[in-house]
């Protein structure tokens, strides 16, 4: 990466593209899938923590230096408490939409501007770094199918597996072999 070492959230977020139709291969998963890495890089990092099922910052001044993940953290903060479960779909098109213009920063999305109608503006985003997504699908893939062991996996790409298992992504299982990672799912926990 130009800028350093991918998110979580952006990683879930190239997880999704189907890398041969260079398309989201499951757009309405995408926000909520998103959202819940932030959260779990949040988590991860000691800055959210559960009080009694209630996501809560642990410093109201701490910052991670990315911009996504400040604003989530920020979000969170500001806002009413709410339970985890809560804050996956809580306005996650913010996150969603951030990230995706992290990644149209980095060079890995191409943002294009038309008219729908002629009238109406409209943006369509096209994947151009291929070989990543590539990369984190085919290593979360790996990791579900037990052709690498799951000790001595980094967290963050064992999260992406795990998150992407769960949403049920077809990107990770082309065909039905979903029932075939759950024992993978459950050895990730």
């Amino acid at each position: 990466m130009p800028n350093g070492p991918l998110t979580l959230p952006a990683r879930l977020f190239l997880l999704a593209w189907d890398t041969d139709r260079r398309v989201v291969a499951e757009p309405a998963r995408l926000p909520p899938l998103v959202r819940a890495g932030a959260l779990t890089e949040l988590a991860r990092r000691g800055l959210l923590t559960d009080d009694d099922g209630i996501a809560t910052p642990v410093d109201l001044d701490s910052r991670t230096g990315d911009a996504v993940l400040d604003g989530l953290l920020e979000l969170v903060s500001e806002s009413c408490p709410h339970r985890w479960h809560a804050w996956v779909t809580l306005r996650a098109r913010h996150t969603f939409d951030a990230v995706r213009e992290q990644l149209v920063a980095e060079g890995l999305l191409r943002a294009r501007r038309r008219r729908v109608l002629g009238v109406f503006p409209s943006v369509e985003y096209a994947l151009d770094g291929v070989a990543h997504a590539a990369a984190v699908q085919e290593g979360a893939r790996d990791l579900l199918d037990g052709t690498r062991p799951v000790a001595g996996t980094p967290r963050t790409e064992a999260d992406v597996a795990l998150l992407g298992a769960v949403a049920g992504l077809r990107t990770l299982s082309p065909g039905n072999d979903r029932a075939g990672h759950e024992r993978r799912v459950e050895e990730l926990l």
